[in-house]
């Protein structure tokens, strides 16, 4: 049986795999072209991994497609 594993990361770690700033992220989400985060505690915030990878995934297919 193959169990799938749902893994919270940080902004930092969004941050470093995107090469992004925080302001971008944010911006981002804000008009719908980035995952949004999820709420873990009052003041904490993280993003699923899996849609963080599959985000960086369509980038770099479509930045390839166009070059």
């Amino acid at each position: 049986m193959n169990q799938s594993t749902t893994r919270i990361i940080g902004l930092r770690e969004v941050l470093s795999r995107t090469s992004m700033s925080r302001s971008t992220v944010y911006a981002l989400q804000k008009i719908g072209e980035f995952p949004k985060s999820v709420s873990i505690t009052d003041r904490r915030v993280g993003f699923v991994e899996s849609e963080i990878d599959d985000w960086l995934k369509a980038k770099i297919e479509s930045g390839r497609k166009a070059a």
